[in-house]
């Protein structure tokens, strides 16, 4: 059988599985995958995220979406998890015999019995509360000022559009506590933003020193939008390992 030269490179790589951080999705990601193209990408879609209050899951129910997205993956696999969602692939994979590394993008690397609110208390700013309506999964929380907070270093058009996508974000998932650490059973790497407006740089060094490895990017929170060649370079290295 021929194969590609790139169904050959892929070969020499681990598959990319990348979960996104609150109000986000996986649309969040396609910057970064247009630079990975020799690489097996996979995204998951975290049901804390939505457009309908009463329908917005919490941390168990994303930690699921994140099991079963590495458990669909065949042979082995590095997480990356951005912001909020390395709360639940911290809940999730502590037990998944294919994961090989995760990375942790300005991520809460949390220990069991810690969350992202219990961490950051008043740390972040513009953050706003609501009370949707449908009882559980109805309170949900916003961001005064997306712009400034996620995108800093986003050219204008594009964090115009990339606000449009976001969405509600649970308020139950970054309040509850894991019940499992994952990086205690796995490699992992912390790549630090370090001009981060959403996660302070002083917090993210703090949860790093739970990393094995730590890298730097000059970047606002989003890198995968607004530095996507060079976080793909980077995300290539921790493949390689």
């Amino acid at each position: 059988m021929i194969h590609s030269d790139v169904e050959i490179r892929m070969t020499s790589f681990p598959a990319l599985l990348l979960v996104h951080g609150a109000w986000h999705g996986p649309w969040a990601w396609q910057r970064l995958i247009n630079q990975l193209p020799d690489i097996d990408v996979h995204t998951v879609a975290l049901p804390s995220t939505g457009s309908d209050p009463a329908a917005l899951g919490n941390l168990y129910d994303d930690a699921a979406a994140v099991t079963a997205a590495v458990a669909a993956i065949d042979g082995p696999v590095v997480v990356l998890a951005h912001s909020y969602g390395g709360h639940p692939v911290t809940q999730a994979v502590a037990s998944a015999q294919n994961v090989r590394r995760l990375v942790y993008l300005a991520a809460f690397q949390l220990d069991v019995g810690e969350a992202p609110h219990s961490i950051l208390g008043d740390e972040m700013p513009g953050l706003e509360v609501h009370v949707g309506t449908g009882g559980d999964g109805g309170v949900y929380i916003t961001l005064t000022d997306p712009v400034e907070i996620l995108y800093g270093d986003l050219e204008p058009d594009l964090a115009q559009q990339s606000v449009a996508q976001l969405r509600l974000q649970s308020l139950a998932a970054v309040t509850q506590p894991l019940t499992e650490a994952a990086w205690r059973h796995h490699p992992s790497t912390y790549l630090i933003c370090e001009a981060d407006s959403a996660l302070p740089p002083s917090v993210q060094e703090m949860m790093a020193k739970r990393a094995e490895r730590v890298r730097r990017i000059q970047s606002s929170h989003s890198p995968f939008l607004s530095r996507p060649t060079e976080l793909a370079g980077l995300i290539r290295e921790e493949l390689s390992l």
